[in-house]
């Protein structure tokens, strides 16, 4: 898992700032959200995160820094890059639903602007729920 800090910021939203050095952290302060995979295009709150505060990541290598533009509630997801509406979000490097709206960096990715793509009945292609097994009769098993 991979760790990032909140720090004030300026008028910045998501930049690529210079990798740590080897070895050493990213940002000695407690980890207060956290990129747990390079494809991941959110980043979760480990703590509340203020409005205006500034989340430095680093996931494979590649350190972002993101302006947080809302307040973001302990746990949590906000994006760490501009997300546009259809757009898959990416969590865990895996997909877990989709964008219903464009999010710009460093806004809340919640259920008002994010739908779920799995266990759906109402799109072909998406995963269904299996219908429950029958109960077999008295006398029929093996008939």
């Amino acid at each position: 898992m991979l760790h990032g800090a909140i720090a004030p910021v300026g008028a910045e939203r998501a930049e690529r700032v210079p990798p740590p050095a080897a070895g050493g952290p990213m940002n000695t302060r407690k980890a207060r959200a956290v990129l747990i995979h390079p494809a991941d295009n959110v980043a979760t709150a480990l703590a509340p995160v203020p409005a205006g505060g500034r989340a430095q990541l680093e996931a494979g290598g590649t350190a972002v820094r993101v302006e947080v533009c809302e307040e973001i509630p302990a746990g949590h997801k906000f994006s760490v890059r501009a997300i546009a509406r259809g757009e898959t979000i990416v969590k865990y490097g895996e997909p877990i639903g989709r964008a219903t709206a464009d999010i710009p960096a460093g806004r809340h990715v919640h259920v008002h602007n994010v739908e779920s793509e799995r266990g759906r009945g109402d799109r072909p292609g998406s995963a269904t729920v299996e219908p429950g097994c029958a109960r077999a009769k008295p006398g029929r098993e093996g008939a």
